[in-house]
């Protein structure tokens, strides 16, 4: 996928629900994948001609596996002319060795936001941009609908009242597949996560049942991602005029 196409994609959706406001300060929470990466390229090429003004931050936690090199991401932010900070923490010996959790990803996600949010509150910034993109968002439902029996999934924009954050998910109207297209094309430098639950989720589960049901239906993935944006659930029932 183009940089030109990306940019409309994630321009819309920053419009359609109000992401960005005058002077935002907004972190990225880079993990190393390519989603990740993309909405750090994306965010720091809009910022260029976005009638808003605005600055980005990228700051990976680093949960303590040895085997993942950030050098290379690092290079990137050197070369994009963005600020970038690794948080080291021991979040894997905690979940992994410690408690030895059976379902690590609840906790795990709750250690690393917790130790994000901290540092960006440090650093001023007001919002943090999510690299969740339409599959993640259909996903989600789909996870919701079988795990807790409820229509359900994330918001484009939601207000932390705890850390008084705003999360914005500039990438919820580009594919997953248009991501890889875009890391492929740019040749970012993605790492491959050292996790050794990667692959083995309830999302992995739930994200091999999309790709059967698109086969055997080709378009229902586009068709649920059009039930969430009409359902009038809590964040995505109101958008707002373009910006000019």
């Amino acid at each position: 996928m183009e940089l030109k196409r990306l940019l409309s994609y994630v321009r819309k959706a920053v419009d359609d629900y109000s992401m960005i406001d005058e002077g935002d300060r907004i972190a990225i929470g880079i993990s190393g994948g390519k989603d990740s990466l993309t909405l750090l390229y994306a965010l720091n090429s809009l910022k260029r001609f976005y009638p808003r003004h605005f600055e980005i931050y990228a700051v990976t936690v680093d949960l303590g596996f040895n085997n993942l090199i950030l050098d290379p991401i690092r290079s990137l932010c050197d070369f994009l002319d963005v600020e970038y900070t690794i948080i080291p923490t021991q979040i894997a010996k905690i979940v992994f060795e410690d408690r030895m959790e059976t379902n690590p990803c609840s906790l795990c996600a709750k250690m690393r936001k917790g130790a994000l949010n901290e540092h960006i509150k440090k650093i001023g910034c007001n919002k943090v941009a999510y690299a969740h993109h339409k599959d993640d968002v259909v996903e989600t439902m789909l996870l919701s609908l079988i795990y807790e029996g409820r229509f359900h999934t994330f918001s484009p924009r939601t207000y932390l009242d705890r850390t008084d954050l705003t999360v914005i998910r500039p990438l919820l109207y580009v594919k997953e597949a248009d991501v890889v297209g875009f890391t492929n094309k740019m040749n970012l430098p993605v790492c491959k996560s050292p996790c050794p639950a990667d692959g083995n989720t309830k999302r992995e589960y739930a994200k091999n049942l999309l790709k059967a049901l698109e086969h055997e239906n080709p378009g229902v993935r586009e068709r649920m991602f059009t039930a969430i944006v009409n359902s009038g659930l809590q964040g995505w029932n109101e958008k707002v005029l373009p910006v000019r």
